[in-house]
């Protein structure tokens, strides 16, 4: 496990990756009289507003301009969902199953999830802001033009997906784990704190501060195998 603290804001001038940031323009929404959404059911212009959606199924659903305000998703079955030009604000949900769900110009505000299923999703342009992500599993997902700002990750699982124009800004990363990740232009710096459980020489791709890579050092040194020990004493 590979731990660093204090990556702080990155340096004036310093150029980096710049994920495009979701460009959502609701309309005037009108609000949702549905009992709750439907498989393969087209949702659009529409505000779910402290909705309590528990074990519902939405399966293959499209939400074009919507807002989703205070709902809960445990345990809801959104997987293959499309969403398009949405805001989802103060949202929860646990075992939420939004497995290869497409997500395109999203954001997601003051969310906290636990154990959602995003393996094999597709998100671009994506903006999480605020709040936690507990057990995120994001196997084999495509992150494109996604900013993560100040939100708390604990044990989220890359594993297998691909990661490009991902940056971190301001973001607890803990547990997190990178096994067979492809990373293109993912900018780390702005980490507040980076524990990689697994996959630390799957950074390829990625870019971190001078003091994140000393903190680095000892994993990158066993990924390749290296050995660091103090020269034996005369």
């Amino acid at each position: 496990m590979a731990t660093t603290r204090g990556g702080g804001r990155r340096q004036a001038g310093k150029a980096g990756p710049v994920a495009r940031l979701p460009e959502v323009r609701l309309p005037e929404l009108r609000p949702f009289e549905g009992v709750e959404p439907e498989p393969e059911g087209d949702y659009d212009g529409l505000a779910f507003t402290d909705a309590d959606f528990t074990g519902r199924s939405g399966e293959g659903a499209y939400f074009g301009d919507c807002g989703l305000y205070r709902c809960v998703l445990d345990e809801a079955l959104l997987s293959r969902v499309r969403m398009v030009d949405c805001v989802l604000e103060g949202v929860r949900g646990v075992g939420t199953d939004l497995a290869e769900a497409s997500l395109r110009d999203v954001e997601v505000r003051d969310g906290r999830f636990g154990g959602v299923q995003l393996h094999g999703a597709v998100l671009e342009r994506v903006l999480v802001k605020g709040g936690k992500i507990d057990y995120l599993n994001a196997r084999k997902a495509v992150l494109k033009d996604v900013t993560f700002d100040g939100c708390v990750l604990s044990e989220a699982d890359f594993g297998g997906a691909r990661l490009e124009r991902v940056v971190f800004r301001d973001c607890v990363l803990r547990g997190v784990d990178f096994t067979g990740t492809q990373m293109k232009d993912v900018d780390l710096r702005a980490v507040a704190e980076l524990d990689i459980a697994r996959g630390v020489e799957r950074l390829s791709g990625a870019i971190v501060s001078p003091a994140q890579l000393l903190d680095l050092a000892t994993a990158f040194a066993a990924a390749i195998g290296i050995r660091v020990e103090a020269p034996p004493a005369e």
